[in-house]
């Protein structure tokens, strides 16, 4: 599958984006580890500013007018209107950048890491799902339409790793039963939640979807739901207090 702009139209579509995509404070711990010698940080493809430090000289970088005025509903900065495969910054600026979840929408993937790496001198954090391993989630029974859209967009790790320079440590990222999150592996032992197109609307691989082929899609669990197939086969899962899947921090160091 070949798809010829991966970015989302948060413009369009991410009015309600900030309320389900939220900082989950697990997830957080590591990003926070990672920056807590950095006292100035780069936060590029910001979003609503989940997982940017509080304690920290945040400088936002977000392209999406949508995204740009929910940070400043809930309480962050304003945001630089930039993309990354421009940065407006000389080299060296930060102590630290981060990139959470947000390369998949990049139309020149390569040009932006490096980018990153530029004007960084110390850490690069970008999270990402590693496209290998998005298979074992059980949405790639239910939603292989969708799962085909995530491999088309999301970089190889070993891509991510080249693009920053080779210097680079994976951290698989272990998430939450009650994860605060809501991409798609957060609802792992919550499956009724893609019965919601607002949640849908808050994972942008939805939005290469037509309506009408959602709705056949979503009908697939809706069905094993409500006759018991999901929970024989998955409902470990509701109580399983954590799912360690495709989700990773790829640290870069200098």
């Amino acid at each position: 599958m070949k798809i010829e702009n991966p970015a989302f139209n948060y413009d369009k579509l991410g009015q309600k984006y900030s309320g389900h995509r939220q900082t989950d404070p697990r997830i957080a711990d590591y990003v926070f580890d990672e920056l807590k010698d950095a006292k100035t940080v780069l936060n590029v493809g910001a979003g609503a500013g989940s997982y940017e430090p509080t304690n920290k000289y945040v400088v936002a970088v977000e392209p999406s007018i949508v995204m740009r005025s929910q940070r400043i509903q809930n309480g962050k900065t304003p945001a630089i209107n930039a993309k990354a495969g421009c940065l407006p910054f000389d080299d060296n600026s930060f102590d630290s950048s981060m990139a959470m979840v947000t390369v998949h929408h990049w139309p020149d993937i390569d040009k932006g890491l490096k980018e990153l790496r530029r004007v960084t001198k110390e850490k690069v954090l970008v999270m990402t799902f590693d496209p290998e391993h998005l298979d074992d989630f059980w949405n790639a029974e239910y939603f292989p339409e969708v799962i085909e859209v995530e491999k088309a967009r999301y970089p190889t790790i070993d891509f991510i790793k080249e693009s920053l320079g080779g210097n680079c440590e994976v951290i698989p990222i272990p998430i939450p039963l009650d994860c605060k999150d809501g991409f798609q592996e957060a609802f792992y032992g919550r499956p009724e939640a893609f019965l919601e197109k607002q949640i849908r609307l808050s994972q942008s691989a939805w939005g290469f979807i037509s309506d009408d082929k959602q709705e056949e899609i979503v009908l697939r669990l809706k069905t094993d739901l409500e006759n018991g197939n999901w929970d024989k086969k998955y409902g470990h899962f509701r109580t399983q207090e954590f799912f360690t899947c495709a989700l990773r921090l790829i640290v870069s160091n200098p």
